[in-house]
């Protein structure tokens, strides 16, 4: 059996695994998938919607901070002036999807229907709970991870800011019906879990072996030539080769998991931010959160990484206005352009151009993922940014109406060519209008999953919603 990445690291001290006793000798390649190789998909929830064009009562017309104008090709002029200019450096990369709706599903509540449905395309399990609803389904996060992880193991799901309050705090991602799954969200606690605990290499280990990412194999690669040579191997050799070699791969993907000494002394210095209202400390952990998720797909940790950001409804974090550098009314209240949890308070002047300022804090937070993704460079030449998709996403089309119509999503990355690059789109809706199923269908998809026939993904969520993907994103 092989070693496990625990059992591996805890041994390991810097020294390589010695060659089995043969009775001949081996021939064998190791077989392993390069991790890169492999799509990924990293999911970032903002909630509250964006500030878009609409019309409110508070505020009068609003114009469009937000979306690209024209659509089509993106370019620095369509996208001037909006949230997503902040995404300018990889216009080239993303995929900007307008028209894709939910199901007006009766949760008792918008940001329950909103932040319950938003990756599971179901409805409540118990209509109209409001804040105590539950979502009737798994959610795709959790559905790439039980698929396609290596053993089968659970995908990363990482929380920011406060614990607790609207819908419990972290609420997007889901076993199965009323099944919520527990978030990490202190960043040490989740880097820990992602490499199998403390581990214990020393200095010389990690520059050998993580700076250099030099293979394990690699450095043994001339007496493997020469045993591969030999013609007197038995069968019995070769499962024992197999099997060294095996654990050899594996504790080379363990290794490649661990971040460096300072970079672990980060993640430790960060804490108690994780559990702030602070919107700086916040997006400082998302920041964090974003570290552990590129390294855990480049390592073939894991196929699928969901990042949340404040509670159901973001209702007590503080994001900092550039403008002034004060923090500003909770973010909440900022979308409902109120002073209050509903419509009672008073309005708050400019309250659009401050969410806009939230949108774009979100947009630089994102392009942040994409950088780090970016700068990882594969063995075949490629970056790691381009073999999965990075996927910013709202619960809400907007804050003041709760709407469940043209829902942001912000895709970067072409999953392998899968998808397209560099333009804005606006898709086709079902009867009804809801096609939010067939958006998650084509990002599971895109990253490898299958219906039961065996072809891609097409029938993820409310099994009475229309199958199918959305055409307009394929390359």
């Amino acid at each position: 059996m092989k070693l496990s990445r625990r059992r591996v690291l805890q041994g390991l001290g810097g020294v390589m695994l010695g060659l089995p006793v043969l009775e001949g000798l081996l021939p064998r390649k190791a077989q392993a998938a390069e991790p890169g190789e492999l799509p990924f998909a990293i999911f970032l929830r903002q909630a509250d919607g964006v500030a878009a064009a609409q019309n409110t009562s508070e505020l009068g017309s609003e114009p469009e901070r937000f979306w690209p104008e024209p659509l089509g090709n993106l370019t620095t002029t369509t996208l001037a002036g909006k949230s997503l200019g902040e995404l300018a450096d990889h216009r080239a990369r993303l995929l900007v999807v307008r028209n894709v709706n939910m199901k007006d599903y009766n949760y008792g509540d918008g940001h329950a229907r909103g932040a319950l449905q938003c990756l599971t395309a179901r409805g409540p399990a118990v209509e109209g709970a409001g804040g105590d609803s539950e979502a009737s389904g798994e959610s795709l996060d959790h559905r790439i991870g039980r698929e396609l992880n290596p053993q089968k193991r659970d995908s990363l799901y990482l929380y920011a800011g406060q614990a607790g309050g609207w819908l419990g705090g972290p609420c997007i991602s889901h076993r199965g019906s009323a099944s919520r799954r527990a978030a990490l969200h202190d960043p040490w606690v989740a880097y820990q879990t992602m490499v199998g605990g403390p581990g214990g290499l020393t200095p010389e280990a990690r520059e050998q072996l993580l700076v250099r990412q030099k293979s394990l194999n690699d450095l043994v690669s001339g007496q493997l030539k020469a045993l591969q040579s030999r013609p007197e191997l038995s069968s019995t050799d070769r499962q024992r080769l197999d099997l060294h070699l095996s654990n050899v791969r594996d504790l080379e993907v363990a290794l490649s998991c661990r971040a460096r000494a300072d970079e672990e002394l980060r993640l430790q210095q960060q804490a108690p931010g994780y559990n702030s209202t602070d919107g700086d400390e916040v997006l400082a952990t998302v920041r964090l959160h974003m570290d552990i998720a590129v390294l855990a797909v480049a390592c073939g940790t894991t196929r699928s990484v969901a990042i949340q950001v404040g509670n159901g409804n973001d209702s007590a974090t503080r994001y900092r206005d550039p403008t002034t550098g004060q923090l500003m009314e909770n973010f909440h209240y900022i979308s409902h352009r109120r002073t209050s949890h509903d419509s009672s308070g008073g309005v708050i002047a400019g309250s659009d151009v401050l969410h806009s300022r939230v949108d774009a804090q979100f947009a630089q937070t994102f392009n942040y993922l994409l950088d780090r993704l970016a700068a990882y460079a594969l063995p075949n030449g490629k970056k790691l940014v381009d073999q999965g998709v990075s996927v910013w996403f709202n619960d809400l089309g907007n804050g003041p109406a709760h709407s469940a119509h043209n829902i942001p999503f912000i895709l970067a990355g072409s999953c392998n060519g899968y998808l397209k690059q560099g333009v804005a789109v606006t898709v086709a809706s079902g009867s009804g209008n809801p096609n939010l199923n067939k958006m998650l269908n084509t990002i599971g998809a895109a990253v490898g999953l299958k219906n039961a026939a065996g072809g891609p993904l097409d029938d993820f969520g409310d099994p009475s919603l229309p199958k199918g993907l959305l055409t307009e994103l394929l390359a």
